[in-house]
């Protein structure tokens, strides 16, 4: 991504029928979503590196109660992965990007986490 600029980051379940408005397609779950066909998807990039590890996934289990405290870890894991960071920023080179994920909370999942965290990067 180039310097000053913007892209519009979307969250969206991987379930949920691709569309137009969704730009560049990006899953950033660890694991590949149960059911779902490659083709299906419409994934653009599978930025498995910068998900959360398997340890603070499973710890963190979508407990409203662990979020805050989710947030700070993974926010920790990123900034210790520049260069999963760099692949990333790489990727949103369009006006438009969604982050997908295969979570049923739609409101407190890595996807949420991580726009909070390049959109406070980006500025």
């Amino acid at each position: 991504m180039k310097p000053g600029a913007r892209v519009a980051i979307k969250i969206k379940r991987v379930y949920d029928a691709p569309a137009a408005s969704d730009g560049k397609r990006i899953l950033v779950d660890r694991l590949w979503p149960r059911g779902i066909a490659k083709a299906q998807a419409d994934i653009a990039h599978w930025a498995k590196s910068i998900s959360p590890s398997n340890e603070l996934r499973k710890w963190y289990g979508h407990d409203p109660e662990k979020w805050e405290e989710f947030r700070l870890r993974y926010f920790a894991e990123l900034d210790a992965n520049p260069d999963g960071m760099r692949e990333l920023l790489a990727h949103l080179d369009t006006r438009a990007a969604t982050f997908l994920f295969s979570s049923k909370e739609l409101l407190i999942n890595n996807a949420a986490a991580l726009k909070d965290y390049v959109e406070a990067r980006l500025g």
